[in-house]
């Protein structure tokens, strides 16, 4: 496979969650992924996002930005913001840590990353914004088994 290169910026307004989720599976299409990979990668960068917006951006609205690069079967996510960043990463990493209880966030969103990708980092600096970054390996299945 051929490496390649995308990146996609946007407003942090909560409808283009939707939006990111699906240029970013359609670029991850080319590794020709199971429903299930393309599945897992919606899901994670619906989490970033929607922490991107929900707490980077809690009081207005900024830029988000996804770049994301294939190298072989492996495809890498970043996703930014330059938001209020996270205080206390090691406690915000935490199963059900939410900073928002108020608005029913189950604290799930780095668990969830986590899960569905097989690497996660995440730095965050407060008020400079975070960075999500996530990888995930397609693995090539005969297509007889697709």
């Amino acid at each position: 496979m051929e490496n390649n290169y995308m990146k996609l910026e946007f407003l942090s307004k909560s409808n283009n969650e939707s939006f990111s989720r699906v240029v970013v599976a359609a670029f991850a299409a080319q590794l020709d992924p199971t429903l299930e990979e393309i599945s897992d990668i919606k899901t994670a960068i619906s989490e970033a996002v929607t922490n991107s917006i929900i707490h980077g951006y809690e009081y207005g609205e900024g830029m988000i930005t996804i770049e994301s690069t294939i190298k072989g079967n492996e495809i890498e996510i970043i996703i930014s913001d330059e938001g209020k960043g996270i205080g206390d990463l090691d406690e915000a990493m935490e199963p059900f840590y939410t900073s928002k209880p108020n608005l029913e966030r189950s604290g799930m969103g780095f668990t969830v990353m986590e899960t569905f990708m097989d690497t996660l980092t995440v730095e965050s600096r407060e008020s400079k914004g975070t960075v999500v970054k996530m990888t995930k390996k397609i693995k090539s299945l005969p297509d007889e088994e697709r």
